[in-house]
């Protein structure tokens, strides 16, 4: 009786395993398998948080080095898509490094063809076109990242979340990566929209050391925001981010 159950569930328990073999194939109880692994990939990966404050959009991340004969600055984690929109990922990085060079090439385009800015939500849908197409594609896999995309435009200062699903949400404040859970019940009790650019530079950093128990160094970070006023995104260099360190760990 014992052997003829078994050979009743073998035939099942390879018909389930098939269901994450493909990434066209919808599970029985309706769910991309591919997709949700690649959503797991991201959980995995180093922390970036975005912030939306009362003078501009804020990014702060953690850049997770491995090793330590590792340049420190030559790891890339927020990248500049224009002069006033700038983005950080959390993930597999070189996935993010082929979307964010779509969307600079997008927004080189924009120029040449009609001489303005391209708009944030634009960068966000072409980023968000791709990933969907890479959900129901055979052959193709899921773009194992989340980015967080944020700039000034004249919409005024947005933030928003990409998906390996291709969708899409907008946010005063979000963080993705590693300490996800962490972190957000931080910016829950502690983000203010009103705060200034230092003071959301400072709550990330605070947010990252928490999340990552202390272990955190200026080398680790990278911060980055655009200026609401000028429409500039600036890199923070590593001596004020130094300061904005000492002055964590001092309270």
């Amino acid at each position: 009786m014992k052997e003829k159950e078994d050979e009743n569930m073998q035939p099942m328990s390879h018909q389930v395993m098939g269901y994450d073999r493909a990434i066209t194939m919808f599970s029985p109880d309706g769910r991309l398998l591919q997709v949700e692994y690649a959503k797991k990939t991201v959980k995995q990966g180093s922390t970036a948080i975005g912030m939306v404050v009362k003078d501009g959009v804020v990014f702060v991340t953690d850049k997770r080095i491995v090793d330590q004969l590792i340049v420190a600055d030559a790891i890339e984690k927020i990248f500049k898509i224009d002069e006033h929109i700038g983005a950080t990922a959390a993930g597999i990085l070189s996935d993010a490094r082929v979307l964010i060079e779509r969307a600079q090439l997008r927004a080189q385009q924009n120029r040449v063809t009609y001489d303005t800015p391209i708009d944030v939500l634009s960068i966000v849908k072409d980023i968000c076109d791709l990933k969907q197409i890479c959900t129901q594609s055979g052959g193709l896999r899921p773009f194992g990242v989340s980015i967080l995309i944020g700039g000034a435009d004249v919409r005024g200062l947005t933030l928003y979340k990409t998906d390996p699903t291709g969708i899409y949400f907008e946010y005063k404040a979000c963080v993705i990566g590693e300490g996800e859970t962490e972190i957000e019940e931080i910016l829950n009790k502690e983000y203010r929209r009103d705060m200034s650019i230092d003071d959301a530079m400072k709550l990330g950093i605070k947010a990252l050391a928490k999340a990552l128990e202390n272990n955190i160094t200026v080398d680790r970070l990278d911060c980055a925001y655009v200026r609401a006023d000028t429409r500039t995104f600036t890199k923070v260099e590593k001596d004020r981010i130094d300061k904005l360190l000492k002055e964590v760990k001092k309270k």
